[in-house]
């Protein structure tokens, strides 16, 4: 008897969400009318931009992580935040790569690399001579 109220009851909850959703429809959007009449070619150039849209994310996220991952381990704070909240579709990362950074594409995977080059920029100019 209980898991039948129980079922019953969530029918019910459910009914009642279908019934707002379809208000909020019909308050906000005149109904599904706009969905119906929809010109055809709309949802194939939704569907076309679907995989442009994840190669976006991929590539952001691809330059994203290789620049916060050099800018933590350079140290470098005001860098890491930057890059971790503004997003340029990588222009940004790319630019603090190989400008900033001054890193070479080989450079990029390297865990050694990123290390030797912050310490060789700071110790720049202040060669040690032997007497």
């Amino acid at each position: 008897m209980q898991n039948h109220i129980t079922i019953r009851t969530r029918y019910q909850i459910k009914r009642i969400g279908v019934y707002f959703q379809y208000m909020y429809m019909q308050q906000h959007w005149g109904g599904a009318e706009h969905f119906i009449n929809m010109p055809f070619w709309i949802p194939a150039v939704l569907a076309a931009l679907v995989p442009v849209i994840l190669l976006f994310i991929l590539w952001t996220l691809v330059w994203k992580g290789l620049a916060l991952w050099h800018a933590a381990r350079r140290g470098e704070q005001w860098w890491f935040m930057i890059l971790l909240v503004i997003n340029t579709l990588g222009i940004l990362e790319i630019i603090y790569l190989f400008f900033v950074a001054k890193l070479h594409f080989h450079d990029l995977f390297s865990k050694n690399s990123t290390a030797h080059n912050h310490e060789h920029h700071h110790d720049h100019g202040h060669e040690h001579h032997s007497h």
